[in-house]
């Protein structure tokens, strides 16, 4: 919003469902085959070939819709929307129109403190079109490759109810994550399978009327989404400004020039002759079958934060890191239960210990890439290092130590310690006699200590973990200094 003028955007995401083969015929859908080995006659869209719906997509795209709050039909029909573009064989997409899977659904998110429920318009099954690869021979050809033409994609669509590119940015990751929560899509930007058009416009405000929507295509990076959706407000709002007028277009970001550039004036419903598909009969979804996708679904991102919340303990700001992905937060909650377990901490008091240490050491070290994560450790190997920890046997500062040398391998703690000869000293006896040396060493300080210049404490523990290598129990090496300092005052 700027200059007198209301932002309004609405998202349609498209998301590939995780099937092993494509939405009407039995190919592979596996990422970064050879150009046009995954395909048939049915891919290509050749005479006599007739398509034969995935089960599969439509349980997925259920259970998404469901999970969404949908309205879920009975009855839905696959239609035809014509246009004719290289990438698309038959000359026709095929799609769901006038009566899509799922309906009416919302998707909720917090951003700055303020609650924000979006609605979602609909959610309906189609399928994927071909790759143009542009610039290849001399730099004029264009070829293209047809792997991609069949997977199975749901297009979710909310509301024109978004106000600012924050606010889209924030509506694309909650809806990221739920979905590869919900095992319905593996959350790969980079491979396109998590893609999104985005619809913005700009309006005077308290006008009601909506203006002249702009569609930006295919932006597959939150970040990207916020940067474009900022730079065709203002876009818009200068032309506006300046007497002139948004026309109805498709737009693509050009992140290395920074502004969206034009692709093609905006089809309209009508421009693609919709009609229901005749060689695909309607497609019917029982009572039973709704049921079946409400009893599949997880813990959702949102349910999950507000129980490590309630249960754990934990900071609003710390669950939502470890629950905004499904590989972390199955790893914490299985650390923190084994924790737990051979520590007999309360699952409290377990859950906040492995909160911290993942978050403030092991976090830097994972890589994502889409439903998959790479720890570096077990939840097995964090459990054994931080009951070491709880058992005195090593200090807080001697486990982040260890954790370089436990990442990749499935070395044990335990071991490790052992090796290192990292067991840290709890005997008071052999502390006691450090803290001796180390106070005859310093008589200045001391007496410093004993006129009430208590801060100098700080200075005595330093000298004497580094007198013992860092092995010193810490607890203890307080209270022995506490003890001796406070016994010549």
């Amino acid at each position: 919003m700027g200059s007198g003028y209301e932002t309004v955007i609405g998202l349609e995401v498209h998301a590939q469902l995780l099937t092993r083969s494509k939405l009407f015929c039995g190919c592979s859908v596996k990422f970064g085959a050879s150009p046009n080995t995954q395909v048939c006659p049915v891919c290509v869209g050749l005479p006599g070939s007739l398509p034969m719906p995935n089960a599969r997509a439509v349980e997925l795209a259920l259970r998404a819709g469901v999970a969404l709050g949908c309205q879920i039909r009975s009855h839905s029909v696959f239609a035809r929307k014509n246009y004719f573009y290289p990438d698309l064989a038959k000359n026709y997409q095929i799609s769901q129109y006038e009566l899509p899977l799922c309906e009416h659904g919302k998707l909720r998110f917090e951003l700055d403190g303020k609650a924000h429920e979006i609605p979602i318009q609909r959610i309906h099954l189609e399928e994927d079109a071909a790759k143009n690869l542009h610039g290849m021979g001399s730099g004029t050809v264009t070829l293209v490759d047809y792997n991609r033409a069949g997977t199975p994609l749901m297009e979710i669509v909310s509301g024109p109810d978004l106000r600012s590119s924050a606010e889209a940015e924030e509506y694309l990751k909650r809806l990221h994550e739920t979905l590869m929560f919900l095992g319905v899509n593996d959350g790969n930007l980079e491979e396109g399978s998590f893609r999104c058009d985005a619809n913005v416009s700009v309006r005077p405000i308290g006008q009601e009327q909506l203006g002249t929507r702009v569609e930006l295509k295919n932006i597959n990076s939150f970040r990207f989404v916020r940067k474009a959706i900022d730079y065709e407000v203002a876009r818009q709002i200068a032309l506006v400004s300046g007497g002139g007028r948004v026309v109805l277009e498709t737009r693509t970001w050009n992140d290395g020039q920074g502004k969206s550039l034009p692709m093609r004036s905006k089809e309209e419903a009508m421009d693609y002759r919709y009609f229901p598909d005749p060689d695909l009969p309607p497609l019917h979804v029982s009572e039973a079958a709704i049921e079946a996708a409400r009893r599949s679904l997880p813990e959702l991102p949102e349910r999950k934060r507000a129980r490590y919340v309630e249960s754990l303990g934990l900071t609003v700001a710390d669950a939502s890191v470890l629950s905004a992905h499904p590989v972390i937060a199955g790893f914490f909650e299985r650390a923190a239960e084994l924790l737990a377990a051979q520590s007999k901490l309360e699952p409290a008091a377990a859950g906040k210990k492995a909160a911290n240490f993942l978050q403030s050491e092991l976090l830097r070290h994972v890589r994502t890439n889409g439903l998959s994560a790479e720890m570096g450790v077990s939840p097995e190997q964090l459990a054994e290092l931080l009951t070491l920890v709880e058992s005195a046997a090593i200090s807080g500062k001697q486990a982040k130590a260890l954790l370089p040398s436990l990442l990749g391998t499935d070395r044990r703690p335990e071991q490790l310690v052992r090796e290192q000869g990292l067991v840290q000293v709890s005997d008071t006896t052999a502390i006691e006699a450090v803290v001796r040396d180390v106070l005859a060493q310093h008589p200045d300080n001391v007496k410093l200590f004993r006129a009430g210049k208590t801060a100098v404490l700080g200075f005595f523990v330093g000298q004497v973990m580094k007198a013992m290598k860092g092995a010193g129990n810490p607890k203890l090496v307080n209270e022995v200094l506490q003890k001796l300092l406070n016994e010549g005052a």
